[in-house]
């Protein structure tokens, strides 16, 4: 008897494969066929939301970035006009001097396109500032006590050490993903002092003191502008980002699925944008750590709060990367052999809807943890879902049994039998998905949501 089961599932457009998409809600009908069994009790009815044009997609992704381009350069203009004041006024010019080009420069280097970029630079510049300038003046002033020859010989021992000592803490990773930026200013302000403040009659704290001061002003004009005017997240655009790859990849394996039942024109007509998607995703890995970098310095703001447990966004992310190599290859496997799809469907021991149904609850699957990510939710079934993503397993594993090999050629065989191994793969980064998305609900403290799915 036919059966299948109807499950609602808040969706973006219908290719949520960009940001834009991610932050629209769509409520859309889903049909999910069950998992056949091994016999063949259950037939199939499998109906896919057909994938949207990708150049299409493209072009508002493009859109959104000029206008995220615009805002950004509007609000540098806006940060220059401010911190030019000091030069341009009278009073203040009075008050700072020269000194006010220190602020212009500050806002030059530190402004980035977010929030939290903009913040970790800014503090990283007051830090390293702050310690290289009190270190030097230290340094200067015990130099102009010791006077003659000595001066120079306990400056440049202390340019040497100082410097070397950077430079090596420079290379520790923990440290250069976070701390870079403050370390080569630091090592700046140090040499800069200690040099300059070496000669006899230089006030050396004056001058620290009253540069650091401008640094502070070009900084808090930085922090104000960015946090209020028209604030950009690196949070947001991280969190999006990896909600976005969730949509990505389980249309990819829908479109996979479409392209077994379509000829090898058609196929062709497809199948570069999944190819594209699927590369994109596998070079998102330096874009996703520094977007995790800066959020981690910006401040409690929407819903993410303080110490958000990013670094889970940067594991998922990379089991996302996995999933995106593994259906790659089983792309570039279903369009290298046109013999596995015409056996599998003509075959009686091996059924082409089978897989069809377990690539269908797949397609289900990142679409469900997905959708719980964006609620920020936790679901309440993940048992039942990791449950029935090991039924699945064991269903793949029966596909291909001994008697069924004497059937077709070997070639044929090692086609069907790489398929399949390809699906378990995938079977099992979609179960090393629900967990990582479980765990960053437990330690994020998400809500509890239970899932439409009905059993």
């Amino acid at each position: 008897m036919e059966s299948s089961h109807i499950i609602s599932i808040t969706n973006g457009e219908e290719n949520n494969n960009n940001i834009a998409h991610m932050k629209k809600e769509k409520t859309t009908q889903f049909p999910l066929p069950p998992i056949v069994s091994h016999h063949g009790k259950n037939k199939i009815h499998s109906s896919f939301v057909p994938i949207t044009s990708y150049l299409k997609d493209n072009k508002e992704i493009k859109n959104e970035c000029d206008i995220k381009k615009m805002i950004h350069c509007i609000k540098v203009g806006i940060s220059l006009v401010l911190v030019s004041l000091l030069y341009i006024l009278n009073p203040l010019f009075d008050q700072v001097g020269e000194n006010a080009m220190w602020a212009i420069m500050t806002v030059v280097v530190i402004f980035e396109s977010s929030a939290g970029a903009t913040l970790g630079k800014g503090i990283n510049r007051g830090i390293g500032t702050i310690v290289g300038g009190g270190i030097g003046c230290l340094a200067a002033i015990l130099a102009q006590n010791i006077g003659g020859v000595g001066n120079s010989i306990f400056i440049a021992t202390s340019v040497y050490i100082i410097g070397s000592m950077a430079t090596y803490f420079r290379l520790v990773p923990k440290i250069k993903n976070r701390y870079d930026y403050g370390v080569v200013v630091f090592m700046l302000t140090f040499n800069l002092v200690v040099v300059s403040g070496s000669r006899p009659g230089v006030k050396v704290w004056e001058v620290a003191r009253e540069r650091l001061l401008t640094i502070l002003m070009g900084f808090i004009v930085c922090i104000c502008v960015s946090l209020f005017v028209f604030p950009m997240w690196a949070s947001d655009e991280l969190h999006y980002s990896i909600l976005s790859t969730f949509q990505d990849l389980a249309n990819t394996i829908q479109g996979c699925l479409e392209e077994c039942s379509k000829s090898v024109k058609e196929k062709e007509n497809q199948a570069d944008a999944s190819f594209t998607i699927c590369k994109s995703v596998l070079n998102s890995k330096s874009k996703d750590e520094s977007l995790a970098n800066f959020a981690k310095w910006e401040p409690w703001h929407g819903k993410f709060g303080f110490s958000y447990p990013w670094e889970k966004y940067l594991k998922i992310g990379e089991v996302l990367r996995e999933l995106a190599a593994l259906i790659l290859a089983l792309e570039s496997c279903i369009r290298a052999s046109k013999k596995p799809t015409s056996c599998w469907k003509s075959s009686k021991t091996v059924q082409f809807e089978q897989c069809e149904a377990i690539g269908s609850r797949l397609v289900w699957t990142l679409r469900e943890i997905g959708d719980n990510m964006k609620q920020m939710k936790k679901c309440e079934e993940v048992d039942s879902i990791m449950a029935k993503l090991k039924s699945t397993r064991e269903e793949l594993s029966l596909v291909i049994s001994t008697s069924m090999i004497a059937e077709f050629e070997n070639g044929e065989v090692l086609a069907i039998a790489s398929l399949v191994f390809l699906l378990m793969e995938v079977v099992e980064k979609v179960e090393e998905l629900v967990k990582e998305v479980k765990e960053l609900g437990d330690m994020a403290r998400f809500r509890t949501r239970v899932t439409s799915e009905s059993s």
